[in-house]
């Protein structure tokens, strides 16, 4: 616990790195017996990397002038990116080998990676995803799973599986991803690492196969919060100074419910960060569900019967619900051609989801984005430009792999019912060692 303390402390006085939140029990980690370790062993010696990367290749810091007039802001850091970024010379792959074996190489670089190696960063590869952005497992039938180094019996989350285990194995200082549902702020949780989502539309996602894209950003992973916040400053354009302004943290009390880490420990962690710093009122407490079923009226149309979830957060359900739908017509109108045309082969629980997606007939969109709408008017409300919602990350630790056909539903669904919160406001989320944040 001192760690994670030592670590928002190092950070929470950046008001544009806005990292303070609720505690998941991703964070506690048991190690196997003897026998385990034994097999955990077997396996690292077969897949070196962890099963981490796609492809690896060199890109190396665009040329500078002969005396450039102060040190870049990467420079010497190393980084791998997700295979739905565009690369020049290289087929993105979307995470799929049907993709990859009907597409052409890019004649582009995205626009987000050009960022990166003008500012001093290394690319060293591409790595492995949920086939098509798609899932929440990190599982994936053709390349592999990657490796969770820090269960590795265990899932790693996804969609943004690879880039969030090339970070916890310490092959790369920071890795890039996409958060559409959760495919930053969950691998992060389960890996251990640090994780960032940024507001939607705050970095630009030019070269980038889109999966759903009023939901999708780009995010990114590192263990060190100093990286962290300097490609933030990066990619956000950030001023190296800001002006100090006073925080307000607002504790979802039910959504603490849910999860086996209780409030207290969860107030008692960010109360000990936040003891020595100066501008942060005392902490206020809201029943978060009760707030959103109130100030999201057209959550009402989608109503339903929440008796598999606790403590009755059926507005949560509800917002998880209109969040699936629109990533679902979204991805439809995005590849439901290349979709038809190929009939790629695809893994069960993607099958399923996909072919779920491309065959329904939605009616009445114009709602589904209407409830993002008031939603982000919500959370305007609740936070106005002081505010940080604490909220867990994820409330279930990562599943054991191969085990998502016994409880693949329940999962899904309590993991969306928190994870919808910011991709439906469209607000950031930090994720630091379990600890979360949401700001408008």
């Amino acid at each position: 616990m001192s760690k994670t303390i030592n670590l928002i402390k190092a950070n929470a006085s950046n008001p544009k790195v806005w990292i303070v939140a609720g505690i998941t029990v991703a964070g506690i980690l048991l190690l196997a017996d003897t026998t385990r370790r034994r097999r955990r062993k077997a396996i690292i010696i077969q897949r070196q990397d962890f099963g981490a990367f796609l492809e690896r290749f060199d890109l190396i810091p665009f040329p500078q002038p002969p005396t450039p007039p102060a040190k870049l802001p990467l420079q010497g850091l190393t980084f791998a990116i997700k295979d739905i970024f565009d690369v020049k010379g290289y087929v993105t792959g979307f995470g799929n080998p049907d993709w990859r074996r009907t597409h052409e190489p890019s004649d582009k670089m995205a626009l987000v990676l050009t960022a990166l190696l003008q500012n001093g960063a290394k690319c060293v590869g591409k790595t492995v995803m949920d086939e098509l952005a798609f899932g929440i497992t990190g599982e994936n039938k053709h390349y592999g799973t990657p490796i969770n180094p820090k269960v590795q019996s265990n899932i790693p989350g996804g969609s943004s599986s690879g880039s969030a285990v090339a970070v916890a194995a310490e092959f790369v200082d920071f890795a890039l991803g996409t958060d559409t549902i959760g495919c930053i702020r969950l691998p992060a949780s389960f890996c251990g690492i640090l994780g960032f989502r940024p507001s939607h539309q705050a970095v630009s996602t030019i070269g980038l196969i889109p999966n759903s894209q009023s939901l999708d950003t780009i995010g990114w992973f590192a263990r060190d919060p100093s990286v962290l916040r300097r490609v933030g400053h990066v990619l956000l354009k950030v001023k190296a100074v800001e002006p100090k302004r006073e925080r307000r943290l607002v504790f979802a009390d039910d959504l603490f419910q849910l999860s086996k880490v209780t409030k207290q420990k969860t107030v008692y962690v960010v109360s000990k960060a936040i003891e020595k710093l100066s501008g942060y009122q005392p902490p206020q407490h809201i029943n978060f569900s009760q707030y959103v079923a109130s100030n999201v009226p057209s959550l009402k149309a989608f109503g339903q019967n929440s008796s598999n979830l606790q403590y009755g957060i059926s507005a949560l359900k509800a917002l998880s619900s209109v969040m699936v739908s629109l990533q679902s017509y979204e991805f439809k109108t995005n590849h439901e051609e290349w979709v038809k045309n190929v009939k790629p082969r695809l893994g069960p629980e993607i099958s399923h989801r996909v072919l779920a997606a491309i065959n329904t007939k939605y009616e009445n969109v114009k709602v589904l984005y209407k409830v993002g709408t008031e939603m982000r008017a919500a959370l305007q409300s609740l936070l106005k430009d002081d505010g940080i919602l604490v909220i867990p990350t994820i409330v279930d630790p990562p599943p054991k792999l191969n085990s998502m056909k016994d409880y693949s539903t329940e999962f899904h669904d309590r993991a969306c019912a928190v994870l919808s919160i910011a991709s439906m406001s469209g607000g950031c989320q930090n994720l630091f060692l379990g600890l979360c944040s949401i700001r408008k």
